[in-house]
């Protein structure tokens, strides 16, 4: 978690694309997009997908993976 939570800062402030794989809904999904916003203390992050350019507002927690794209 420590090293994800890395991962999302360094791609925050370099505004470089990830792949992450997270859950929703009961369902894993992957996806590739843009950091806008991590707030650690808070357990939240804020992801632009790449595709549909939709801002999704999601806890740490349902992070799986995080590796750069």
């Amino acid at each position: 978690m420590e090293q994800m939570n890395f991962i999302l800062i360094e791609v925050l402030h370099t505004d470089t694309q990830v792949y992450l794989t997270y859950y929703k809904r009961g369902q894993c999904i992957t996806g590739t997009g843009l950091i806008q916003f991590v707030d650690s203390p808070e357990d939240l992050f804020n992801f632009i997908d790449e595709v549909f350019k939709l801002k999704n507002k999601m806890r740490l927690n349902q992070l799986i993976d995080v590796p750069l794209a």
